[in-house]
This record gives C-alpha cells, structure tokens and sequence, in this order.
C-alpha cells in the first residue's frame, strides 16, 4: 500500500476487517504509512526477507487466525529475531480463547484485543489501539 517507511504493518486475511481497520487508521489519520499483508508467510518475507524495510515498522497489528504461517509462528519468529524483537506487536483476533491469550503473551505480545462484532466497537478499538500505539506509546530505535 505504501512505499518507503512503514509505521504499521497490518497481517489480516479477512478482507472486511482489513478495510475497517484500514479506513478507520487513515480516518483518524494514524496511518500514513501502512503496508497490508495477508497472511502470515508474507508477514515474515516482509519484516525478515532480504527485502525488509528499514527503519522497520512501528507497530504491527497480527492475526492468529492467518493461512500458511499463523500468528503465533508469526510472533514467535519476531521475538526470536533481533531485527524485530523490540517492536511492538497487537494481536487482534476473534478469539476468546484463554489458552490463545495466554499463548501470545508468553510469546512476547504487547496487548491482546479481541475484534468486537459490531461495526462501531470494531471502527472504536481499532481508533483507541492506534492512538494508544502511534501516538502514546514510546519505543526505542
């Protein structure tokens, strides 16, 4: 979606709620560098490969439910790597799963966030994690 810097990376498979959280970012102008991948093999390619950005991104919001690689194996290699094991990551899924929530913070999440159902609380947390992430939130370089 973008070139050059990237501030968020977003790893969504379901197209609906990737166009929420997208248009909600832009509209409260949290996201002027966004890059969009949908699943988590190209998650990895995209913050691991060859190709990488640099400076890497500021935030990335993560799936669990992902195609090829889930989002476990995609945080965990994160954590796993120096390149990347400092930024931040929120994990935003359907999942109520105690087991899955304990699961992502013992492999180094920042914050676990369950997608509401309705439209408006989806459009509201995804509003109050990018503020809270982009604008709040200090991390090192």
């Amino acid at each position: 979606m973008t070139q050059g810097a990237v501030e968020i990376l977003l790893v969504e498979d379901t197209p609906d709620d990737a166009d929420l959280t997208i248009r909600t970012l832009r509209k409260h102008r949290l996201a002027n560098a966004l890059h969009h991948v949908q699943d988590g093999e190209e998650a990895l390619r995209f913050l691991l490969g060859p190709e990488a950005p640099s400076p890497r991104p500021r935030l990335v919001i993560l799936d669990l439910k992902l195609p090829k690689v889930d989002g476990f194996e995609v945080l965990r290699a994160l954590r796993a790597d120096p390149r990347t094991k400092t930024i931040p990551v929120v994990v935003m899924t359907s999942s109520r799963e105690d087991r899955d929530l304990a699961k992502c913070y013992e492999l180094g999440t920042n914050s676990y966030v369950v997608k509401p159902i309705e439209f408006g609380e989806f459009a509201e947390a995804v509003a109050r994690l990018g503020l809270y992430w982009m604008l709040t939130n200090s991390v090192p370089r």
